[in-house]
């Protein structure tokens, strides 16, 4: 069992944060981790900036052009990434050109194995189409790392297969089609979501628009294992600044009580 997928074991109910690696600076992100880790995070997802960002909304487009302002690179956020001394399994999202480009050498493996290196313990790759994923797969496996696919609403028949086959670690739920950003309710199209997942074999982590511990709450009864929230942190810090600290381990404790007390009336999976 992977580290990420034995932190999904190791809890009721999972949360997985998002912030961009980067915003407002390079420097505060550390502190940014280290916070969601105190607010109760058990997996922390960390978006290494790529200047095309087309599964974001405006919330994250924005963090992603500061932190690119502010001089985050690949090397740099793997530097970053190897220098942070929190328990909890950091997952890499970015965009394949990123991954493909890196190194002297055009390909996958230098990325992949310097990832592992840095102690990243999974990739998410929201444009790469899980037809054409062997070869990244194949890279992860061989250095240890989970390969997080996103499962849209519309994502059926043989490419949702497709998708269980190769996943790992987690599989994300999206809850809503379109892109990300905060929301003010739960979408009725994910327990639609849940059900078509009911037989993987990994934890299902539902995101796009959770924001509030209500909302976790509400997924969570409905069957998930975990939610993801990503542009509630992200403005958090785009109104903090490098003084978000605080405001971003108070929502991740909001986010992670709620997702637990949805525990009760889940269903039981089958």
């Amino acid at each position: 069992m992977s580290a990420i997928h034995a932190a999904f074991e190791d809890t009721d109910a999972a949360l997985v944060p998002y912030i961009t690696a980067g915003d407002p600076t390079p420097d505060a992100t550390a502190a940014q981790v280290r916070a969601l880790a105190a607010g109760g995070a058990d997996v922390i997802e960390l978006g290494l900036p790529f200047s095309e960002p087309i599964a974001d909304g405006p919330t994250i487009q924005n963090a992603i052009q500061r932190a690119l302002d502010a001089g985050m690179t690949p090397d740099r956020f793997l530097d970053l990434v190897s220098g942070l001394d929190v328990d909890v399994p950091l997952v890499c999202m970015t965009y394949f050109n990123l991954i493909y480009q890196y190194g002297d050498d055009r390909g996958i493996e230098p990325f992949v194995e310097a990832a592992a290196d840095a102690g990243l313990a999974g990739l998410i790759v929201p444009d790469l189409p899980v037809e054409e994923s062997d070869a990244l797969k194949a890279a992860c496996d061989a250095h240890g790392l989970d390969l997080v696919f996103i499962v849209a609403p519309t994502t059926r028949g043989e490419r949702l297969e497709r998708v269980l086959e190769r996943v790992s670690g987690f599989v994300y739920v999206q809850a809503r089609l379109g892109t990300t950003g905060a929301r003010a309710d739960v979408s009725d199209q994910t327990h639609d979501s849940l059900a078509r997942l009911a037989e993987a074999d990994v934890p299902r982590a539902v995101g796009f628009g959770v924001s509030k511990g209500e909302h976790a709450r509400e997924i969570v009864a409905a069957g998930a294992e975990g939610v993801v929230a990503g542009s509630v942190f992200v403005d958090i810090i785009a109104e903090k600044g490098t003084d978000a600290a605080d405001e971003l381990e108070t929502t991740a404790r909001e986010l992670k009580e709620g997702a637990v007390a949805g525990v009760a009336p889940r269903p039981e999976r089958t």
